[in-house]
């Protein structure tokens, strides 16, 4: 057994509603609304009373197409997340707001003061997942329309947080005045005018709003990509990694980003990386199985697996039945279209057929069971006791600081995760048993923002 390389590293959690999707099992009779306050109120409370670090809100700029329709088998229809944290600040007070905002259709100016005012409403627990997007299909809702280069994004993103770090530095620390007998509410020369002129953006603002108790929202971030890294080894506090379910994965990319930090002159430790993950908890061994086969097959309903065996062959299989064969002639040599997300997006839809076709025939597998079998997984499943043992040798030995859990049921889908899993990672001594600060920044253990160090 390897040996840990961090015997007292506690395990950072967030939890991570997303936006649209087919893995909330919104079919289940116990599922909530999507939509309605009373969701996002349960899991955020549910979340603060489990000692979270932040609830993390995913957002997505159009809905999902297949075929040219809107795919309705997805969870859709969600409010704007900065909206929808700071009602969500005004019922909590301690755990961090994460909000997934665009940075290649957004603009510094406006998006930093959102994000500003989240950050001083909540009292310093936001954050910021900024994310970059270069695909038309989403830009065509946008007046500057098309996309950016995969690489021009990134270069684009620098420019834009180095703008908003600007404007969030703008204020100095004490431009308010301290007390009612002060000859004006704000000391003179305290504000900063940003003027600046580069590749992207042209700015030109006086900030209206001064820095929150933890000085600046927490930057995450979410690229994979050697780009990506590189990006979030320059600029991000957090990275919202996909290697949540093997270790030898994670650890190789939690090495990784390691060495890049410090070629960008950075700490090692000055990234908190918590994968995505789902977790499946059952009180009994004897029923463990069963219940992650019931999650993943309530996932991938009949109409669900006919819809992603369809994008590959780039048909509309809806007249199908799920529980018959692959379908029998070729797909078209096309690329696959990214409409429906960026998992399969420009992968040779020849070569998967064939695959499939070989898994079905190995297997004697019906369509739905090979969508099934060929799945992006990604979580634990066990008792408690089980899970609290692997997530703790995850972060002991230095394959991710924490996670951030995607619920499979919402609004209720943290229960037993916060009554059975929490008690067994605290009973480790590998998680907190109170909040010891008021900060999302405080909470997840880091330094100062980068420009005030």
């Amino acid at each position: 057994m390897s040996q840990d390389r961090f015997p007292d590293k506690k395990i950072h959690l967030g939890v991570f509603f997303q936006g649209v999707n087919h893995t909330t099992i919104w079919s289940d009779p116990s599922s909530g609304s999507q939509i309605d306050f009373e969701t996002f109120r349960r899991i955020v409370t549910t979340a603060e009373r489990g000692l979270f670090d932040a609830f993390f809100l995913g957002e997505g700029l159009r809905l999902r197409e297949q075929d040219g329709r809107i795919l309705d088998l997805d969870i859709a229809g969600r409010p704007d997340a900065i909206g929808q944290l700071a009602a969500l600040a005004g019922i909590t007070r301690h755990i961090g707001l994460v909000a997934t905002q665009n940075i290649t259709y957004n603009e510094p100016a406006d998006l930093a003061r959102k994000l500003s005012g989240l950050d001083l409403l909540s009292g310093g627990r936001a954050g910021w997942n900024a994310v970059t997007t270069d695909n038309a299909w989403t830009g065509a809702n946008f007046r500057r329309g098309g996309f950016a280069d995969h690489a021009l994004r990134y270069e684009r993103a620098g420019e834009f947080l180095a703008l908003a770090r600007q404007i969030w530095d703008s204020w100095s620390e004490n431009a308010i005045a301290a007390s009612s007998h002060s000859s004006a509410w704000l000391t003179p020369d305290s504000v900063r005018s940003i003027r600046a002129d580069t590749d992207h953006f042209r700015v030109s603002i006086t900030p209206t709003l001064p820095r929150s108790p933890q000085e600046h929202p927490v930057i995450f971030q979410a690229g994979d990509s050697p780009a990506g890294r590189d990006f979030a080894a320059a600029h991000a506090e957090v990275i919202f990694s996909r290697h949540g379910t093997d270790f030898d994965e994670a650890s190789k990319f939690a090495d990784d980003i390691r060495a890049r930090l410090r070629a960008a002159g950075r700490p090692e430790d000055d990234i908190k990386i918590l994968p995505g993950t789902q977790i499946v908890l059952a009180e009994k061994e004897s029923e463990v199985q069963d219940k992650a086969r019931w999650v993943l097959e309530s996932q991938i309903t009949g109409p669900t697996a006919l819809s992603l065996v369809g994008q590959v062959w780039g048909l509309d299989l809806s007249d199908r039945d799920p529980d018959g064969p692959l379908p029998s002639e070729d797909p078209a040599p096309s690329p696959i279209s990214g409409t429906r997300g960026a998992q399969r997006d420009g992968q040779d839809r020849i070569e998967i057929a064939r695959a499939w076709r070989e898994l079905a025939e190995a297997k004697n597998l019906t369509l739905r069971q090979v969508a099934i079998e060929t799945s992006h997984r990604s979580g634990f499943a066990g008792t408690p006791g089980q899970v609290a043992d692997e997530l703790t040798r995850w972060v002991r030995q230095g394959a991710s600081d924490g996670f951030n859990i995607s619920p499979y049921l919402v609004p209720t889908g943290l229960d037993e995760i916060v009554d059975w899993l929490i008690p067994e990672l605290q009973e480790r001594n590998s998680y907190r048993t109170e909040y010891t600060g008021s900060t999302l920044r405080e909470h997840l253990g880091l330094r100062p923002p980068l420009t005030r160090r």
